[in-house]
């Protein structure tokens, strides 16, 4: 019988916020501020239910776990629906590269027999007030080029009052079956009366998440699209991504990252009121 591994977690802080981030997957287990919780406490062997996985080298789904680049085919694990899901670094160990009292950097190389490439990725989560700042950024260190669309699915903490408020253009990506078509259609997300979503959005704004609980505000660099999920209850996903589900066949936001390329995204969610 073998013992499970030990999960290595670091704690960061500041005068007002505390994190708590763990080497398996670079999971964002807890984040609070002034003590209270601003993310869904997570868990490592659900991770994403709770807390905030990394979602690399694709966000969300790819139809059918299966896709061909640059004329070869590559199969991805299945979920229950038949569909990969949610990358390829959920379960993965991360090495801790550097920690200081309120910033910490995590690097994993991805080697995956469903991927053309070798990718070397670090991200870094960093608390300044009452803000969280977390930078992706992935490097080819193989020999060929790669599809490649990042993300993270944080869950938000609300209560039942909760409302969205998009800046700017925002539009929403027609599905079938989760799966977008590569279709956009203009969408109010501030002045909608729908209240369940598993939808991605194009936003070129900020994205202000207000309830009772608290009011928090999530910029974005790189990452235009977000997936809208809100099937846990007392908290709603807002989900960063460079490009949209099943990307890797509607190419919407696809990046193609070349031998020795480095690309970064960013986003901060800055508390405004807990």
């Amino acid at each position: 019988m073998h013992n499970a591994p030990i999960v290595e977690c670091v704690e960061l802080s500041n005068e007002v916020s505390q994190a708590v981030i763990c080497s398996k997957g670079a999971y964002l287990l807890r984040w609070a501020v002034l003590g209270k919780d601003v993310v869904l406490p997570g868990n490592t062997d659900k991770p994403t239910w709770s807390g905030m996985a990394m979602l690399i080298p694709f966000a969300n789904r790819v139809k059918g776990g299966e896709y061909e680049f640059e004329g070869v085919r590559y199969s991805l694990p299945r979920n229950e629906e038949g569909h990969a899901i949610h990358g390829l670094v959920l379960n993965e160990e991360w090495n801790i590269e550097s920690i200081s009292r309120g910033s910490a950097s995590f690097k994993h190389v991805l080697r995956n027999p469903g991927y053309p490439t070798e990718l070397t990725l670090t991200v870094k989560y960093a608390l300044t007030g009452k803000e969280l700042n977390v930078d992706i950024i992935t490097r080819n260190t193989g020999l060929k080029n790669a599809p490649l669309v990042v993300g993270a699915h944080p869950y938000f903490i609300v209560s039942n009052d909760w409302r969205l408020n998009a800046q700017g253009d925002v539009r929403m990506c027609e599905a079938v079956n989760k799966i977008p078509t590569g279709r956009l259609i203009p969408f109010n997300l501030s002045n909608t009366t729908k209240r369940e979503f598993d939808d991605c959005f194009l936003i070129n704004g900020d994205i202000i998440l207000e309830s009772q609980y608290s009011t928090i505000r999530i910029i974005r660099y790189g990452m235009p699209y977000v997936q809208i999920f809100t099937g846990v209850p007392n908290a709603i996903a807002i989900e960063p991504m460079s490009g949209a589900p099943d990307a890797y066949h509607n190419g919407m936001g696809l990046i193609i990252i070349r031998p020795n390329e480095e690309r970064r995204f960013r986003f901060t969610v800055k508390v405004l009121r807990v």
